[in-house]
Order: C-alpha cells, then sequence, then structure tokens
C-alpha cells in the first residue's frame, strides 16, 4: 500500500512539475527572445542607411553627412527603452559621440568604442549572453558603431530569473501539498479495500484454526482405533493428515503476512550480530543442501551489527535460502555472502539453476504467485514464502530484489 502511494504521488507531482518547469522555462525564452529581438532592431535602426526593416528607410551615407533634411538626424533620433550611444568613425578614429537616452556616468563610451575598433574581427553585430555582457554593439568599421549599454537589461532579466525560479519553488511547495492531497483522495477507496481484505484473511484465518485443530486432532485419534487399522483407513487417516498440515502452514503464512502488514512486532527491534545470524541460519540449512545435493558456501564480514527482530531476519534468510536450495541443480553451490559497503549491509544468495523467466523477476515477490505450479503444489508450496521474505526486509528499511545471468540466480537485500 505504501508503494502504490509512493508511485501515485510521485506520479502526479511529476507531471505538474513537468508542466510547471516547462512553463516558466518557456516565459524566459519568450522573454530573452523579445528582449533580443528589441536590441537587434534596435542596433539596426541606430546603424542608419536601409537597414531598419518593415519597409521604413534612412538617408544613404554621404562624405558630406545625410542627404534630404526632411530626414531625422542621429543627433535627434531618441529612445527611451534602452542606453544607446552612437559613434561616428572617421579613419578608424572616433569623431562624433552621439547619445539617444539618458546617459550613465560610469558607462566609459570612448573607451568601449575604442576597444571595439582594435579587435576588429568583431564586425557588425554583436549580440551574446544578455545575462552577462555589459554591452551590446553593431560595428561597420570606418563608418560608426552602435552602442547599447546592456547592464541595466542584463539586470532586469537576471532578476525576472530570480523570480520566476522564487514563483517556481512557491507553486513546487504548493504542488507537493496539493498532490498528497490528491494521493490521499486516490489511495482512499484503495487503502478501504485493502484493510477490509487483510481484516478478511486475519479473521478468516483465526476462525479456520480451530476447527483445523480439531480435524487434525480428531484425526489422530482415528488413527489409534483399531477397527481402522485397515489399509483403506490408514490411507484416508494419512489424507486427511496431509493436507491439515498443509492447511496449517498456509494459515500460519497468511496469519504472519498479517501481522507483518499492520507491524505487530516491530517493538521487537533490537541491535542483534547480523554476521551470527546469517552464518547460523545456513548452518542450519546444509543438511538440507546435503539431501539436495547441494554445498552452501559464505563469505560472510564479522561482527556487522543490525537493530532488527531476530526471529524476522532468520525466517527471512531461511525462506531465501531454502528456495535457493530447491531450485538449484545437482551437484552444484548456493553462496552467501555478507558485506558492508559505506552505509549499507548487503546480504547476496546466489544460486546455480534454472534461471527466473524474464518479467518474473518482481512477480515471484507477490502473494500467491507460483511460477511453477504444479511442483510447488507438489511441494507444499503456496507462494506466500516470497511475499513474507519481501514484508520483513521492507519492514526493516531495506530492499531486495531477484535476477538471473545465464544460470545464476541471485537474491540481493540490502540494508
Amino acid at each position: 500500500m505504501k508503494e502504490l502511494r509512493k508511485k501515485t504521488f510521485w506520479t502526479i507531482f511529476s507531471i505538474l512539475m513537468i508542466i510547471l518547469l516547462f512553463s516558466v522555462f518557456f516565459v524566459n525564452i519568450q522573454n530573452y527572445r523579445r528582449e533580443y529581438e528589441n536590441i537587434e532592431r534596435t542596433l539596426t535602426v541606430f546603424d542608419g542607411p536601409g537597414n531598419l526593416k518593415g519597409g521604413v528607410r534612412f538617408p544613404e551615407e554621404k562624405e558630406n553627412g545625410w542627404k534630404d533634411q526632411d530626414r531625422s538626424e542621429p543627433e535627434k533620433m531618441m529612445i527611451m527603452d534602452y542606453e544607446v550611444y552612437t559613434v561616428e568613425l572617421r579613419d578608424d578614429r572616433i569623431s562624433r559621440i552621439i547619445s539617444h537616452g539618458n546617459a550613465s556616468d560610469d558607462f566609459d563610451v570612448e573607451q568601449i568604442a575604442n576597444k571595439i575598433i582594435e579587435d576588429n574581427e568583431k564586425q557588425g553585430l554583436y549580440i551574446q549572453n544578455l545575462y552577462l555582457e555589459k554591452y551590446v554593439y553593431n560595428y561597420r568599421p570606418s563608418v560608426r558603431i552602435v552602442i547599447i549599454n546592456n547592464e541595466s537589461i542584463a539586470s532586469d532579466m537576471r532578476l525576472f530569473l530570480i523570480v520566476s525560479i522564487m514563483f517556481l519553488i512557491l507553486l513546487g511547495t504548493v504542488i507537493y501539498l496539493i498532490s498528497k492531497k490528491i494521493t490521499e483522495w486516490i489511495s482512499l477507496p484503495v487503502e478501504e479495500a485493502f484493510g477490509k481484505q487483510k481484516e478478511f484473511i486475519a479473521d478468516a484465518s483465526h476462525e479456520l484454526k480451530t476447527p483445523l485443530a480439531v480435524i487434525m486432532a480428531s484425526s489422530d485419534e482415528l488413527s489409534q482405533a483399531d477397527i481402522l487399522k485397515t489399509p483403506e483407513y490408514e490411507g484416508y487417516l494419512e489424507n486427511i493428515r496431509y493436507e491439515s498440515d498443509r492447511m496449517s502452514r498456509l494459515i500460519n503464512g497468511l496469519l504472519r503476512l498479517s501481522k507483518l502488514d499492520e507491524a505487530i512486532t516491530k517493538d521487537a527491534f533490537r541491535e542483534e550480530d547480523l554476521s551470527d545470524i546469517v552464518q547460523k541460519t545456513c548452518l542450519a540449512f546444509e543438511a538440507v543442501a546435503f539431501e539436495e545435493s547441494v554445498m552452501i558456501r559464505t563469505d560472510i564480514d564479522k561482527n556487522i551489527m543490525f537493530d532488527c527482530s531476530k526471529d524476522e531476519i532468520e525466517q527471512m534468510l531461511s525462506t531465501i535460502l531454502d528456495n535457493a536450495i530447491k531450485h538449484s541443480y545437482a551437484d552444484s553451490e548456493v553462496n552467501v555472502s555478507l558485506k558492508k559497503a559505506s552505509k549499507n549491509i548487503i546480504i547476496n544468495i546466489t544460486n546455480t539453476g534454472d534461471p527466473i523467466a524474464s518479467g518474473d523477476e518482481e512477480r515471484i515477490f507477490e502473494r500467491f504467485y507460483r511460477a511453477d505450479k504444479s511442483r510447488n503444489r507438489q511441494s507444499n508450496r503456496y507462494g506466500l514464502g516470497l511475499a513474507i521474505a519481501k514484508s520483513i526486509v521492507i519492514r526493516h528499511g531495506g530492499s531486495i530484489r531477484a535476477y538471473s545471468k545465464d544460470l545464476l540466480t541471485t537474491f540481493e537485500i540490502v540494508f
């Protein structure tokens, strides 16, 4: 259920944040593009002859200055949006500087113009990063340089960007809270259904234990009756005991899962020597492995301490070890390693056998899922063991995964 809520939350939050990020990015791109085009247009307009787009023409440059007195002269052209300067040149020397707006005292136009003249490779329009450049210009050698003081423009654009980021953070926080509320609203019916399912399983399991105990006790009593000591009746009684035992295992597994879901025994956690737990569990399974012609090999770091429930960790390890042995080829090995890497504790249990079918790597941890239904049924397996193991790992704040490569199958537990 926690996994469902997490996935739902991150799906909603990610979608809304992507839309928000795209919107903020788009607005800033549009703002940058608009400013860039305005600056480019201004540099072109003040450059003079025939460079203004949109059908308006300026007088052509002549040796004796501007032609046709009815048209505007450069010094009479004013602009309010930008701090613009026209630097007229003669033989690559400054002959006149015209300001077309409010001039800044700290903006040395003459020094900048001389620097541009010396840097001959930067001819024509020079508009780089508007967020960083101190000035932009349009340079026509031996004619003129149109310079725009970009400092105030850059400052305004940076301010707009900062405000956009602050807006993004603020709205991101709102989206986070909204996503949590939507997740709770979406998950509520599922949680209720899941809760009722868990309650039903727990209640049904408890209710079944009593009649099952009566059946098993009755079968034991009947087995002592002389009248039933015939091959035919003994076979029936054996079937009753066998199926009762299977049902008992199933009920205990369901009750165990129910307790794990409710985290009933979490108060029992205490610091334990995990190295010792793993080593002893492996020793306990050596006889089981021997019967299957399998060897258990261990590589366990010493004195790894872990805050846990010893019984649950032993149950989890037993389930995975038993699974590894049962699915190993004869005369092969099951390798168990316990290592500490940085802040993580890693347990790997690897066996050689038929690989996990592609697509089943996650499904094998589902309740009642059995990859090989016929074999699992014959060996009293209900698909609860790995589900219980995963619940134990998650309750201890860890993760578990299974994967196969060639004929090697590995269960990796990380705490």
